[in-house]
């Protein structure tokens, strides 16, 4: 989850880090340049650490060679509301690189979870991301205690032996006070895994839009956004993609397809599957982005739609393209709709334009998914290799149009297939085989359930499919009850995460038309808070029954 304000200063060139793009399986881009790491941090909430083991798994020759080694696992804490007894909020991180995470610790979910029961928050980073780097640098060997299972017990370590700074004389571990963990995305199946594993450790969790049943090929991932986005923006994004497939995979013509690519602005690029990915995903994949929260919401899908459903040609430069498109147009199979589709094309193709001026490189660089020299690099400035680590070895989830139903037109282009899109394994990490998929699905998949565990996901959320709420994007998936123990709460019309942000009390909006929050989020954080009250009371029955045993021993 980063920010739209982080991601506004990556365009800008003041934030030189090197993007990815998880939701469209998007290869590691110089678009925003490269070079220095830059870590901001809120000096109102400063870091800590503590020191961790590398390696929790000594007896699993997957981990070998083993390591004795500590690494410092950095957090950030607010106890402006703790009151002893009370409870501590855990937010794991996840593959977040934001550094100090001062939108969690301000306001939000578990802001006002912490206020409400006078808590504690921490904020924990993940291994291998953001400062809390184990080894000297990213290459293969060294990212070998990556895994999904290192990350939870990390998270177990912690709560068992942490010692915060100014509150030493307090017992603050898991042993003596309740440990309530909350994640979102990734970070919300550790959150769930955490509980199911440790639950010793951990009284309760929250999984924000958990993933728990990975796939490696997940053409489902375009199904929420087909049923609920607009569906004139949809009808012209498959009918375009479709024309697009036509031209590149049944036409073959090298002068129709090299008149497309230019008309795309993308005849440097060298591949034609790297075309097709980048011409078709980079505006429909930006639907994740979406956000109620005004400083998290990223505009892309919406300028993107307004373009390609305006009834006028936005932009000057492509008119002089009438003429081609048309010719494309008729080429792709769509002769009889050039009238209905040639305004659509061409403000695709300018608002493209504005969207490559993001590179600064050559296109190849920038976009492609093929080999190249940035593959090999594996010092700690290349960011993107964790995430794209842990893929390759146990997550997949990678985004293809090429499996989607025949007879369905789908939202990117069938060029796009698992072979394409996970060629980053072989050529960045030396990686061949398929991700073993069962590291995760193991702890319960479609089926992960557990007493004070509670999921929440949002309706809309490209990534439900692969959650709880999956159905009926997967038949597979169960429809559970919705109880107190294990709450099951699916938020109408809302995206990834959204439960989790929050607003500032002076940016509170309590007025018609323009809640902020709006009122399904209000409903869901309230929910929240009634799910942890009733876990508060638990552990207060917990505590006294435990306390009565001691006396009558």
């Amino acid at each position: 989850m980063r920010s739209l304000r982080a991601r506004r200063q990556r365009e800008n060139g003041t934030d030189q880090r090197i993007q990815t793009s998880r939701e469209s399986g998007q290869a590691p881009s110089t678009a925003d340049g490269s070079g220095g790491i830059v870590r901001k941090q809120n000096p109102k909430f400063p870091p800590f650490r503590m020191s961790v083991p590398v390696d929790h798994f000594h007896n699993d020759s997957r981990y070998e060679p083993h390591s004795d080694e500590m690494f410092d696992l950095w957090y950030w804490i607010d106890y402006s509301y703790y009151q002893p007894g009370a409870p501590v909020f855990l937010f794991q991180a996840g593959e977040n690189l934001e550094g100090g995470q001062s939108d969690i610790l301000e306001k939000g979910m578990l802001h006002d979870l912490k206020a409400a029961t006078g808590g504690m928050l921490v904020v924990l980073e993940h291994r291998y991301y953001g400062n809390s780097i184990p080894t000297k640098d990213l290459s293969t060997q060294n990212l070998r205690f990556l895994s999904t299972e290192q990350a939870v017990a990390d998270m177990a370590y912690f709560a068992k032996n942490i010692k915060y700074a100014g509150l030493e004389s307090q017992k603050l571990t898991a042993a003596d006070v309740p440990y309530i963990v909350y994640g979102a995305g990734y970070g919300g199946t550790l959150a769930a895994i955490a509980r199911k594993i440790y639950p010793d450790v951990f009284w309760a969790s929250i999984a924000s839009s958990a993933i728990v049943e990975p796939i490696a090929d997940m053409w489902s991932y375009y199904e929420p956004i087909r049923v609920y986005a607009d569906q004139k923006c949809i009808a012209y994004q498959q009918k375009v993609v479709n024309m697009i497939d036509n031209i590149l995979l049944r036409g073959k013509n090298p002068a129709i397809t090299a008149r497309l690519k230019g008309a795309f602005g993308l005849a440097s690029l060298t591949h034609e599957d790297d075309f097709a990915h980048i011409a078709t995903a980079m505006g429909v994949t930006s639907w994740q982005r979406r956000n109620w929260a005004p400083d998290q919401h990223d505009p892309d899908f919406d300028e993107f739609c307004g373009n390609i459903t305006s009834s006028h040609v936005l932009h000057e430069n492509t008119k002089r393209l009438r003429g081609t498109v048309a010719d494309l147009i008729t080429a792709g199979g769509y002769g009889s709709e050039v009238g209905q589709l040639s305004t659509p094309l061409m403000n695709w193709i300018g608002w493209m334009a504005n969207f490559l001026q993001r590179c600064r490189d050559s296109l190849d660089n920038c976009y492609s998914l093929h080999d190249r020299p940035l593959y090999q690099l594996h010092d700690l400035e290349q960011i993107w290799r964790p995430w794209f680590y842990q893929v390759c070895t146990e997550w997949g989830l990678w985004t293809t149009g090429a499996s989607y139903p025949q007879g369905q037109l789908p939202l990117i282009s069938r060029v796009i297939d698992l072979d394409y899109s996970s060629q980053i394994c072989k050529h960045a990490y030396g990686i061949t085989t398929p991700p073993n998929l069962d590291a995760v699905r193991k702890y319960g998949g479609f089926k992960l359930s557990y007493p004070r565990l509670a999921f929440i996901d949002g309706e809309q959320d490209p990534w439900r499919p692969v959650g709880v709420h999956a159905s009926p994007f997967n038949p597979t998936a169960l429809n559970r009850t919705d109880t107190a123990s294990e709450p099951f709460l699916l938020i109408p019309g809302a995206g990834h995460h959204w439960d989790v942000n929050g607003v500032l009390p002076h940016e509170r909006v309590d007025y018609p038309p323009n809640y902020l929050p709006p009122p399904m989020i209000r409903d869901a954080q309230s929910l929240a808070l009634m799910y942890v009250q009733q876990w508060l009371m638990e552990w207060e029955v917990a505590l006294m029954s435990k306390n009565q045993k001691r006396e009558e021993e």
